[in-house]
């Protein structure tokens, strides 16, 4: 099993059509196929430092962009978890075509746990990196007064004149890195280059309706949803120190554990983004998995 450091060199970054829409995407190596798919506001460089060791491993590793994000396209339309939903399944129909293992981590794990779900055809198998709960949150999960103040926000972010001055403030470079700094407890991993990584994307047309869409979306599945549909092996990784996703919100998989064939991991001193606040750990973790889950 290959767990030592590699050179990581930039990756080979691929175009696909979409339904008429650019779609940028990556592959390395042979083997069994897996598909990465990132987070909010991140882009498959966010598994730069995981894509080598994995492809190294003995597997064909596919990194996508999310329509949206990244070096992808950004139109106007509204963005849900369904829309990517379809464009992960497009994109495995059209790329690789035999059983794959998903591996997201937040938003992108949750995606993975639908195709798990949804579309058990495309699936051997799921590894969730701090899984998140749902696109936004479900007004049932809000008192009165948070409600009411999310419904102001959201009439706010998607108007033209403060949810632009809202996005220019927030994609600054010294806000994105205040932000990597809550949820990252690696400081070393906060590099300027994960801050570029972030940051380009965002000054691309369509960028700014793009972030209004998706941060007034439906929720979309809740894992407690998805979970009594899966069949296929699972690895739930978990950053303990994370304060977006807590590792308390956790408990659903480790109680799925019990009568599913779900391995459990809690990282300490890992935050939102284990597979690049902590790759040293994640990616040894993730091939010894394989290995023993068969997939």
């Amino acid at each position: 099993m290959v767990t030592q450091q590699l050179t990581l060199a930039p990756l080979e970054k691929l175009t696909w059509d979409w339904r008429g829409y650019s779609i940028q995407y990556t592959v390395v190596g042979t083997g069994k196929p897996l598909l990465l798919v990132h987070g909010f506001g991140a882009s498959l460089g966010h598994w730069r430092q995981n894509i080598p060791i994995l492809a190294a491993g003995g597997y064909r590793v596919f990194a996508i962009d999310l329509l949206g994000f990244g070096g992808s396209a950004k139109p106007a339309l509204d963005y849900s978890l369904e829309l990517w939903q379809e464009l992960l399944k497009d994109f495995w129909s059209a790329h690789i075509q035999v059983p794959t293992v998903f591996i997201g981590n937040s938003i992108g794990g949750l995606l993975c746990l639908m195709m798990l779900a949804n579309h058990p055809e495309t699936a051997s198998g799921g590894v969730l990196l701090n899984c998140a709960g749902g696109m936004n949150h479900r007004p049932s999960e809000l008192n009165p007064p948070l409600r009411l103040a999310m419904a102001i926000f959201n009439n706010l972010v998607r108007s033209p004149r403060f949810g632009a001055f809202m996005f220019n403030q927030i994609r600054q470079k010294h806000r994105i890195r205040r932000t990597l700094a809550q949820v990252y407890r690696n400081r070393e991993a906060i590099t300027d280059e994960l801050v570029d990584m972030l940051y380009v994307p965002s000054c691309d047309d369509g960028a700014q309706r793009v972030f209004a869409s998706v941060l007034t979306a439906p929720p979309g599945p809740s894992p407690a949803e998805l979970l009594p549909a899966v069949s296929q092996p699972l690895l739930v990784l978990w950053g303990a120190a994370d304060p977006w996703t807590p590792i308390a919100g956790a408990a659903i998989y480790q109680e799925f554990a019990q009568s599913h064939p779900l391995t459990f991991v809690s990282l300490p001193d890992t935050g939102h983004c284990p597979q690049d606040d902590r790759p040293e750990l994640v990616n040894p973790l993730i091939l010894e998995w394989l290995q023993d889950a068969g997939v």
